[in-house]
């Protein structure tokens, strides 16, 4: 049975990680368009301040302090969906942390922590989610990555929870296909994107962590996510250089090992090393509040290729050509700047 979805208008819009970055931009702009929302994060006073600013734009919110990787706390997020609003349509994964240093200088605690936010989170949600869904209807969305299907140097372990998170995905959705459950499933894989994912990362490097360009705009995935709520689709690449990466890693591996050994290393550092060690959120919330870093030296506001895929899906390899390649130039001529100056070695 496809899975019949709502117009925003008439939606109730679950967002974990809804605090800040691409959680934040995607609940403004859900409630631009009507829909009533409720927000998670661990942050509780950014939640609060969110909901109500939300609240006096004429928005109807719910938020909830709750840590996805406890699945009491998911289930938490889901009963006040229903108590507040009658249930929910759709249902967004989006609460993720993130780690930069080398996998051999990563503790293992701190990877098993990273797990319970970037899988166990999504695998709680989407189970809370389903559960509902499949009477209801509507959208599971879980927001991925592009390592999901390329890994990258010195976030090794951020790039295996994306893989796991994308077989997880795929698995649930083929099993609900099977139930002919009403319930469409999307996996989102963005590209770099400027929220505050660097700045929240705990940091094992030498010098402060960076995301490689192209970086896109947080409101690029946030568009993606509200198409797939209203539009049945299987998966999204948030960013034609996000395209173009799966694709090289799929048709010429070892040529991506080499060409991210030549530009990962640096591309992801930005000069030395100014935060304390313990700012980072793997073990809990860290400053909140906002939608961007502000650090990347260039943003690209809009995805012609995604917007394509989403809208013209005939015209996307056409966009990915012109669009892809060119930020892949465009990473190639930027990832040495004057950064390199700076940086201590690491290579």
């Amino acid at each position: 049975m496809r899975a019949k979805l709502k117009p925003l208008s008439k939606q109730v819009i679950v967002i974990t990680g809804a605090s800040s970055g691409i959680g934040l931009t995607t609940a403004r702009r859900a409630v631009r368009e009507g829909a009533r929302v409720v927000l998670a994060a661990r942050n509780r006073d950014a939640l609060a301040d969110v909901a109500r600013d939300l609240e006096h734009q004429g928005a109807e919110v719910a938020y909830v302090a709750a840590d996805v990787s406890q699945r009491a706390d998911v289930e938490r997020i889901a009963q006040t969906a229903i108590e507040r609003f009658g249930g929910f349509d759709t249902w967004v994964n989006n609460a993720g942390v993130s780690i930069y240093g080398r996998i051999e200088e990563t503790p293992v605690d701190d990877m098993r922590q990273l797990f319970e936010t970037d899988f166990w989170g999504v695998v709680h949600g989407s189970l809370a989610a389903v559960g509902h869904l499949k009477r209801r209807g509507g959208a599971l969305i879980n927001v991925g990555s592009v390592v999901s299907d390329r890994a990258v140097p010195l976030q090794g372990v951020y790039s295996a929870s994306k893989h796991a998170v994308k077989g997880f995905t795929d698995a649930l959705r083929m099993e609900l296909e099977k139930q002919r459950a009403p319930v469409s499933v999307t996996l989102i894989k963005p590209a770099a994107i400027d929220t505050l994912y660097s700045e929240h990362a705990k940091n094992l490097l030498p010098n402060e962590p960076s995301l490689p360009p192209p970086v896109y705009a947080p409101e690029t995935v946030a568009e993606a996510i509200l198409h797939a709520a209203q539009h049945p689709v299987r998966d999204v690449f948030v960013g034609g250089g996000a395209k173009l990466m799966a694709a090289a890693a799929y048709f010429v591996p070892r040529l991506m090992d080499r060409y991210m050994n030549l530009t990962m290393f640096r591309a992801q550092q930005r000069g030395p090393r100014r935060r304390r060690r313990r700012d980072h959120n793997l073990y809990g919330p860290a400053r909140d509040g906002r939608e961007r870093s502000g650090q990347a030296v260039h943003v690209m506001e809009r995805s012609a290729y995604t917007r394509a895929a989403l809208h013209r899906p005939t015209t996307a390899l056409t966009a990915l050509g012109a669009i892809a390649i060119g930020a892949l130039v465009w990473q190639r001529m930027h990832a040495g700047n004057a950064r390199r100056a700076a940086l201590r070695p690491y290579t």
